[in-house]
């Protein structure tokens, strides 16, 4: 048996710029507070608020900075290049990225020189001419160092299906590192796998063909694990569909087939197919799976992930 892991904490542990918070840390004293990241969500877990750039003493408010390339070479500095802080912030982001082996996620500042994610605006040493193709100093160390820890930038939450997504994987991504503390045995990879089936169906049906095998051959099994977690949350980051949704539900569905009766067939024939023409929501199949599911207790699908992968409280599903 493989020794534990480090504590994970119960409650899950997010990263967060700051400014999102309501702290006044940006370069013009002011903040970008979101009411959904310090309001609803807020409750569910606990943040781990950082600003690389008040980190390093540069205060608020004060000189706005930018990303400057200079041939291969890229900088950190003020529009006319006479402050220039580049050592300090890769100095801060290298040294504090090293105490975040804690998080289960990161919610981002976008278009931050320091704190974004994607497409951060890279000028044109001497000049005004930018490409959206840069990302935040601190944001690339801690993507670096954790490949595969769930990350988003605050303003990509307002899409339901990358919001649903993200939280998704966050939950994921918790539940595999209790499993990894609680010391790997075949066992429990093996059963994290079964619980874990029918969310890869609906996010990758390719990844869910190509990880089984991964099991097959657990004679070194740490290194299996490690192949099978970054082919999970690989999975996962595929956004799943409705195509994908209706036919992982309809395997579902095939587990009642001697349980239900010809009305009950139908109606759940009709909320899937409802479904996947886009007049209904996720939530209307899945409901009617669950209550099937009390009726006709199946611990197989009890089990699986697929039906809970997060708290319903969040309400993900609704608009999806």
């Amino acid at each position: 048996m493989s020794e534990p892991q480090e504590f994970v904490p119960q409650k899950i542990q997010i990263g967060i710029s700051s400014c999102l918070l309501g702290s006044e840390v940006r370069f013009d004293g002011g903040h970008k507070n979101s009411y959904y990241c310090a309001k609803e969500i807020a409750p569910f877990f606990e943040y781990t608020s950082i600003c690389p750039e008040m980190a390093i003493g540069m205060g608020a408010p004060r000189r706005s900075i930018r990303q400057i390339k200079d041939g291969d070479v890229l900088l950190i500095q003020s529009a006319d290049g006479t402050l220039d802080v580049t050592a300090k912030l890769h100095e801060f982001s290298q040294n504090k990225v090293q105490e975040l082996g804690n998080l289960g996620g990161y919610i981002f500042c976008a278009k931050s020189p320091t704190c974004g994610m994607e497409r951060v605006l890279e000028y044109k040493k001497g000049t005004n001419n930018s490409t959206k193709t840069g990302v935040g100093v601190f944001a690339k160390a801690l993507m670096d160092k954790y490949p595969y820890l769930p990350v988003e930038e605050e303003g990509r939450l307002n899409d339901m299906v990358i919001k649903e997504n993200f939280f998704t994987r966050v939950y994921a991504y918790h539940d595999w590192r209790n499993m990894m503390a609680s010391g790997l045995t075949k066992h429990k990879l093996i059963q994290f796998h079964s619980r874990y089936k029918y969310l890869l169906m609906a996010h990758s049906p390719k990844w869910y063909r190509e990880l089984g095998p991964v099991l097959a051959n657990l004679e070194d099994l740490e290194a299996s694990a490690q192949t099978y977690f970054e082919g999970l949350m690989t999975a996962l980051k595929v956004k799943a569909t409705r195509k994908n949704h209706t036919s992982t539900l309809q395997h579902i569905q095939g587990y009642f087939k001697k349980h239900l009766n010809a009305r009950q067939k139908e109606e759940l024939t009709d909320a899937i197919m409802k479904y996947r023409q886009g007049l209904l929501p996720l939530l209307v199949p899945m409901t009617l799976i669950n209550h099937y599911l009390k009726e006709f207790p199946t611990e197989y699908i009890e089990n699986q992930v697929y039906l809970n992968p997060h708290p319903e409280e969040l309400k993900l599903r609704y608009a999806y």
